[in-house]
């Protein structure tokens, strides 16, 4: 059985070159799991990407059988941010199969394997690192230039001195910021 390869392509035309390519590499796929039905091959282009390898945007989505597998990748072009792409959903096959294929391999049911538990015991988590680090007094604007020049893109936390508490900064998926103001309560 074939697999059905679908590009559909955002803000951006591509040759037939590539075209080519990337139809011809995820056809492939179906080698690693022949249940494979489709592949869906979304590229684009985004302008407004937080940095310039960013720009090029590749997500391949197969389905068939009861496998459903995604991957994004970016990268500065979109021959590389295919081919990141595909090699990882590669990977995610392997793992894909080895869950659904492999079993424990010596013919015992789940029941004779599983222990019973005699008392429920709650495991506390372990804190695998502490960080210390001493927080610098700023106003919102300051925690603002300051997240940016550490290139921190996900958070940031400071003692507001406007506010004379501990806050955090975060960057919000639409590329605003948000701000976290904890209160004891």
């Amino acid at each position: 059985m074939t697999l059905n390869v679908e590009i559909f392509t955002r803000n951006m035309e591509i040759d037939e070159a590539i075209r080519d390519y990337v139809s011809k590499r995820a056809a492939r796929l179906d080698r690693y799991l022949p249940e494979l039905d489709t592949a869906r091959l979304d590229l684009a282009y985004l302008k407004s990407a937080r940095s310039a390898n960013d720009r090029y945007v590749a997500q391949i989505t197969v389905r068939g059988g009861r496998a459903l597998l995604r991957t994004e990748e970016r990268a500065d072009n979109i021959r590389s941010a295919f081919d990141s792409a595909l090699e990882k959903l590669e990977r995610q096959i392997d793992r894909y199969k080895g869950k659904h294929r492999r079993g424990r391999g010596d013919g015992r049911s789940a029941a004779e394997v599983v222990p019973v538990p005699q008392e429920e015991v709650e495991e506390t988590p372990v804190i695998a690192r502490r960080k210390t680090f001493s927080l610098i007094p700023m106003n919102e604007a300051e925690a603002l230039e300051q997240m940016k020049l550490l290139g921190h893109d996900n958070f940031f936390i400071f003692y507001n001195v406007e506010t004379n508490a501990i806050n955090v900064l975060y960057r919000r998926r639409d590329g605003t910021y948000g701000l976290i103001e904890p209160t004891i309560g």
